[in-house]
């Protein structure tokens, strides 16, 4: 199994958020450090993109000793590709976003749980189509040979530059399954994990700062206890619950639609 972690620095919305702090670390840095506690995540690897401005994100890596791939800064679909033929894996490759600092490893291990006992059963399977955890927690894993065939035959932008709509795009190609939160809850429009704003930075960060110090492991049911007990930390980034890059698509998309996102 190959754990990849796409990253880069340039973001309109929030410039170099890989980089900003989290309880005395990079945040990109704890990121890694959570999905390296899963127990299936395997060997753990940043892809990043060739372009100058990575350079640094790519020597804090180094820092950190973190593996790291480059690879293009708009074909994410070749950057995944590429990156599983460096590292020689030709099995099962999992995708997983930069901006996820609060992914619950256990949640990783549930995918991937479901994934490898039904081996050969599917080419794709993720927590997202349709999401119910709280948003920041994608996992998506599929098999190099379906990759290779994404990389090979998917044309549209979205296709390459998001990895893979080409699978949930194509149902009668591939054998897709989901993995659905066992609490029945769906909290994928209400909660927000994950982090573009400074709004969702100021979030993460006092999240960190409330349980990290007592509990570095800590999971998504203490994010959840606290949030009871903090509505103040809640209300950070309520607002921009359910804001995700599907807005941006809902012309093009078969499988999403307007109650998957929201506008700003």
């Amino acid at each position: 199994m190959l754990t990849l972690i796409q990253a880069r620095c340039g973001s309109s919305r929030l410039p170099d958020k890989v980089s900003l702090d989290l309880v005395g670390r990079p945040l990109l840095v704890r990121q890694v450090e959570r999905v390296q506690q899963a127990r299936l995540a395997g060997r753990v690897a940043v892809i990043t993109t060739d372009e100058p401005s990575d350079d640094a994100l790519a020597d804090l890596c180094q820092q950190y000793d973190m593996e790291v791939f480059r690879g293009s800064a708009l074909d994410l679909l070749d950057r995944h590709y590429q990156a599983a033929l460096h590292f020689g894996e030709r099995e099962a490759v999992v995708k997983i976003p930069s901006d996820c600092p609060l992914i619950d490893p256990a949640i990783i291990d549930k995918v991937l749980a479901f994934y490898t006992q039904t081996a050969g059963q599917y080419d794709f399977v993720s927590n997202l189509h349709p999401a119910t955890y709280p948003d920041g927690n994608d996992v998506e894993v599929m098999t190099f040979a379906a990759l290779e065939t994404a990389w090979r035959d998917a044309r549209r932008p979205l296709e390459r530059e998001h990895t893979t709509p080409f699978f949930w795009e194509n149902p009668d190609r591939f054998r897709l399954a989901n993995v659905t939160w066992e609490t029945g809850l769906d909290y994928s429009m209400s909660h927000r994990f994950t982090i573009d704003y400074p709004a969702d930075y100021q979030f993460v960060k006092a999240v960190y700062e409330a349980l990290y110090p007592a509990n570095p492991q800590f999971g998504l049911h203490d994010i959840l206890s606290l949030l009871k007990q903090r509505p103040d930390i809640y209300a950070l980034n309520a607002d921009l619950a359910g804001v995700n890059w599907y807005r941006n698509h809902l012309d093009e998309l078969k499988t999403v639609d307007a109650v998957n996102t929201k506008q700003l």
